[in-house]
């Protein structure tokens, strides 16, 4: 019996921009295994200040939506957004921490 184990998110990285009407807050990606990289995953906010995932989709001529890649199933949801929650959060950090250096200057 083939057994695979559990594909590991190895790094992720995310690209802030200016917020927009809808909540959108930047774009991540996420390296697996240090093998492969998803990328293009809109990161949104949600109204309780948490984040939601929007995976990328391909629309054809004919106006048909194609999803590039998704997760199958909610752990896999999760564990991307836990990824890219914990990047956003290191990144928060490292700019507070660079305003404050600023203005003790």
């Amino acid at each position: 019996m083939n057994t695979m184990r559990k594909a590991k998110i190895t790094e992720t990285t995310f690209y802030p921009v200016s917020i927009s009407e809808k909540g959108l807050i930047g774009f991540a990606a996420c390296l697996f295994d240090d093998k492969l990289s998803l990328s293009s995953i809109s990161v949104y906010t949600t109204p309780s200040r948490d984040i939601r995932l929007l995976f990328p989709e391909k629309t054809l001529i004919n106006g048909k939506k194609l999803n590039v890649f998704y997760p199958i199933n909610k752990e896999t949801y999760e564990s991307i957004r836990q990824a890219v929650k914990s990047k956003i959060e290191e990144l928060a950090e490292k700019v507070k921490k660079n305003e404050e250096a600023t203005l003790l200057r």
